[in-house]
């Protein structure tokens, strides 16, 4: 080996270390910063059911309706079904109005902790791969601030999705894999839909109001965590938060 082989061997290091800390440094071409987090906006519409009787207690306090009908005895959940379907929203330069996709869980026994059971989202197949990313980067923090036991994605289905203040209906894979039936709540005071007003929607910082309507049916039919419930709680509401919301 010649000198100048053995003193190029003897200065790789010292090359390298130096790329490095020019690097950590912010200096010279190699340096990256980075990318600034997109600005977001997202207003959906929800068709929601639930368990609990009517109105969800979930809404007032930390802890779900108690076991009732025969369901899990000795112990309080909130078994759900929410039915999106994108009003308007961005994030980035990815438009995201008119997805829908379609979210069922469990609350569990009691979130004030922030720890939740389950739940799985199922994307309309027309979603694509830049509005799904988006949409979780929304809704898990901003929307729903909890850690869940068991957060999966379903296979694609198609989400039937049709509201209205007297009845309210939304189908996962043509009813198959999941049902909402809402129907005009019997004790308002005439064909006016009865509305919640002032109330807050877990995290969303704002809604247009929880029209009530109780459920004709709500279903989950797959998976292991499947169930069915009649006469349960159900409304329909409009969230609205954007990026500036949760900085």
């Amino acid at each position: 080996m010649t000198k100048p082989e053995r003193y190029l061997i003897a200065a790789l290091p010292m090359a390298i270390l130096g790329v490095i800390l020019a690097v950590s440094h912010g200096g010279g071409v190699m340096a990256q910063q980075p990318k600034p987090a997109p600005d977001w906006s997202f207003n959906a519409t929800i068709i929601e059911a639930c368990s609990c009787q009517m109105f969800c207690p979930c809404y007032f306090t930390t802890k779900p309706a108690p076991a009732h009908d025969g369901h899990g005895e000795g112990k309080h959940y909130c078994r759900f079904n929410m039915a999106y379907k994108v009003n308007k929203g961005t994030h980035g330069t990815v438009d995201l109005a008119g997805a829908k996709f379609w979210i069922a869980g469990d609350l569990g026994e009691d979130f004030g902790d922030g720890q939740t059971e389950w739940a799985e989202v199922t994307f309309d197949p027309s979603v694509t791969k830049e509005q799904r990313d988006a949409i979780a980067g929304i809704l898990l923090g901003p929307v729903y601030p909890w850690k869940w036991k068991s957060f999966t994605v379903g296979q694609d289905a198609p989400v039937e999705w049709n509201g209205g203040n007297d009845r309210a209906v939304a189908r996962l894979g043509g009813g198959t894999a999941g049902e909402i039936v809402l129907v005009h709540n019997p004790t308002a005071i005439g064909a006016e839909p009865t509305v919640i007003k002032s109330l807050k929607y877990f995290a969303a910082p704002r809604n247009d109001g929880f029209v009530l309507m109780p459920t004709e049916i709500e279903a989950y039919r797959r998976g292991s965590n499947q169930f069915e419930y009649k006469g349960t709680n159900g409304f329909m509401i409009t969230i609205d938060i954007n990026s500036k919301d949760v900085k």
